[in-house]
């Protein structure tokens, strides 16, 4: 009986937070996006629901014969939004990254191409995207068993970050949290174990990152680590090993060492613990809204939330 409660409350508790960036964005006007080849029903249909919740005001940018036939095999009506027509993929990005960089859009949003052909439009010298920031990506969980949203990064973008990459990875995390209103996120910087292990370049990194946040070069938020995954999220497991620190067991901002590791970590989260998320590449001058093929209406929406506030926060002072 009482695992069947238990279930019932995860069941209630699941999509929680995401509902609260919703609500959070739902307020603020629709943010002007560009949305990069939406050539099959999948993409076609995120980026108009979005508009029809008046999450954005997409732009499609594709084939234009192509982008009409997905929205006839998905029943969609296209009346009232623009389209630019384009020969291919790699012209839809290049189109997009203009218009972001001129101003006459605020975000990008990902379709039916692959995310290296999207993001080397975006990186290209020319693109006006780039800034003094690696990109990188965070993934914004919904873990019904977690009571707090849990940030994880980097698993998509980044496959083995450098210090200084991940002092990179770190910052844009921090300011993704503080555009969710989360004023001092706690970073757990994860490794293994707990203690400093010389053979073990993880554990290093993240010394080396507290240390930078101590100096300033990381700011907003209450770094710790190495930390455990154990010791992150559990206040229990934290006290059993005598772990004294404000961020084991309460943890907003999970730093993987590297991206095989994060993407575990994430995809575990995903299908063990029923878990729901939101995505985005922060590090560029617009957030491009980065979904998955596999990823349900509740996080493509949730991710068009989440770009509008990110959108619309003002970071605070960066020293490299």
């Amino acid at each position: 009986m009482t695992n069947e409660v238990n279930a019932a409350e995860r069941s209630k508790a699941a999509g929680t937070q995401l509902l609260r960036l919703m609500r959070m964005a739902e307020a603020q006007p629709p943010l002007r996006t560009a949305v990069v080849h939406p050539v099959d029903a999948l993409s076609l249909t995120g980026a108009v629901a979005a508009a029809r919740r008046g999450l954005i005001d997409p732009i499609l940018i594709g084939p234009i014969t192509r982008v009409r036939s997905a929205a006839q095999a998905a029943g969609l009506d296209l009346q009232g939004l623009e389209l630019i027509d384009v020969e291919h993929s790699h012209q839809a990005a290049a189109r997009a990254c203009e218009l972001a960089a001129r101003g006459e859009a605020a975000a990008i949003m990902k379709g039916a191409l692959h995310t290296d052909e999207l993001l080397e439009a975006v990186v290209a010298g020319h693109s006006g995207l780039r800034t003094d920031r690696r990109m990188s990506h965070v993934f914004v969980l919904d873990v019904p068993t977690y009571p707090r949203p849990l940030l994880v990064s980097d698993a998509a973008l980044n496959v083995a970050p450098d210090l200084a990459t991940k002092r990179d990875i770190v910052q844009n995390a921090i300011d993704c949290a503080h555009a969710m209103d989360i004023v001092e996120p706690k970073v757990a910087i994860l490794s293994a174990v707990e203690t400093v292990n010389p053979k073990m370049i993880s554990t290093l990194d993240a010394a080396a990152l507290c240390k930078m946040a101590d100096r300033g070069q990381i700011v907003g938020g209450v770094l710790d680590g190495p930390l455990a995954f154990d010791n992150a999220i559990s206040l229990e497991a934290a006290e059993a090993k005598g772990i004294k620190s404000a961020v084991a067991g309460r943890a907003d901002i999970l730093i993987v060492p590297d991206i095989e590791s994060g993407n575990m970590l994430a995809k575990q989260l995903f299908y063990l613990s029923n878990a729901q998320s939101a995505g985005i590449i922060m590090g560029a001058r617009v957030p491009i809204i980065l979904t998955s093929r596999a990823d349900p209406e509740a996080s493509r929406l949730a991710s068009c939330a989440l770009a509008i506030l990110v959108s619309q926060h003002k970071p605070g002072k960066y020293l490299r």
